[in-house]
């Protein structure tokens, strides 16, 4: 019998990618070998090759698909029903692998990725998308009257962005995700007094 659980099977090139999203996330560009994802994947060197042009050429792929989930999760949760607050609340409180940090904002860590523009790029557009989405719905409270008039949306919405990245910044200098918790606890107790 045919389970849910089950999928198509992917192609080589959607396992070159999924393979190289995973590497990304955990050892980034430089510890990303094309030997490493081609063993993940489980394809040879040639299938690698044949459809992409090299390591930089897969990395983009697999950093556009990440930013894409990325962009797609936030927009599901920013774009729902809700108060502005009670959306960006969601936002926050959205299930993460906290300790694992976030797959795009490590790539801003990593010097390879940030030297290299074509590689850059994806990163910056939807974490600039992002900052964009939250400000519209901080713009929204504003209209609605829910939130403080004093408030800035985009001022607002970087602070989103970076309780998020930084809080996964503490919670892996500490093993814990309660830093990421206590970060996210303290903005909303901020927006909430607004």
């Amino acid at each position: 019998m045919y389970s849910a659980l089950m999928s198509t099977p992917k192609t080589t090139a959607e396992r070159l990618v999924e393979a190289t999203r995973e590497l990304l996330w955990e050892r980034g560009y430089v510890g990303t070998s094309p030997k490493a994802v081609q063993q993940a994947a489980g394809a040879g060197q040639g299938s690698m090759y044949h459809h992409f042009a090299g390591k930089p050429d897969l990395a983009l792929a697999a950093i556009r698909r990440t930013a894409d989930e990325m962009g797609a999760a936030a927009e599901a949760v920013l774009g729902g029903e809700g108060s502005a607050y009670a959306r960006i609340e969601a936002y926050l409180l959205r299930e993460r692998e906290v300790l694992r940090g976030c797959p795009v904002g490590r790539l801003t860590m990593d010097p390879e990725v940030i030297a290299h523009p074509e590689l850059r790029a994806p990163v910056e557009e939807v974490l600039g998308r992002l900052r964009g989405r939250l400000a519209e719905v901080v713009q929204e409270g504003l209209d609605s009257g829910e939130l403080r008039e004093s408030l800035i949306p985009e001022e607002i919405a970087a602070t989103v962005v970076a309780t998020v990245q930084g809080g996964y910044v503490l919670a892996r200098a500490t093993g814990s995700r309660a830093p990421f918790d206590s970060a996210v606890r303290g903005l909303l107790t901020l927006l909430a007094a607004a």
